[in-house]
């Protein structure tokens, strides 16, 4: 079953009750619901993380958590993923978001030039931000949905796959059983 092969990797949920950034959320941690492995938890899991992801903000781990409570679907799941956005990975993706959000809304596209300085940070996001965060929320929702529909269909095709061998099994069982 998927739960077997998620649970390998995911980290004990007492260590993370003991996390110094998750002790905020006290006795929610408690709820048994955001620790379960089952189809609903697991596919909104993916799709808090994935959504929070794309969140241009700084603690995104702390919004997924907040959101995977809220919702009670898997809080590990929605945690892990939003380390997809890294600082290797981000610059691309926060460009994309950028270049699709300036192409959905019809503006030019701002040609920016690197400085690593505050003053040009907020020079730049005067200039940006509309279609800058525009584009982070359809990739946010896209990615999102993507994800929990793949984790939807792939754990029911692996509950079909594994009903079909144990109907298979139980008929070769009957089998054995009736011949001498």
């Amino acid at each position: 079953m998927p739960r077997k092969l998620i649970k390998r990797y995911l980290p004990d949920h007492h260590k993370l009750r003991e996390h110094k950034l998750l002790k905020c959320f006290g006795a929610l941690l408690h709820d048994p619901n955001i620790w379960h492995l089952n189809r609903r938890s697991v596919a909104g899991g993916v799709f808090v993380g994935l959504f929070c992801a794309w969140t241009p903000v700084p603690f995104q781990m702390l919004i997924a958590a907040a959101i995977a409570i809220a919702a009670r679907v898997n809080l590990p799941i929605s945690v892990a993923l939003v380390w997809i956005t890294n600082p290797i990975t981000m610059p691309p993706m926060f460009y994309s978001a950028y270049k699709l959000g300036s192409w959905v809304l019809g503006t030019p596209v701002h040609d920016i030039t690197f400085e690593l300085s505050f003053e040009w940070i907020m020079a730049e996001l005067g200039h940006i931000w509309q279609p800058f965060l525009f584009g982070c929320l359809l990739l946010g929702l896209a990615s999102a949905l993507t994800g929990y529909l793949v984790v939807r269909i792939f754990w029911r095709f692996h509950i079909f796959q594994y009903l079909k061998r144990r109907r298979l099994r139980r008929k070769r069982r009957k089998q054995a059983t009736k011949s001498p």
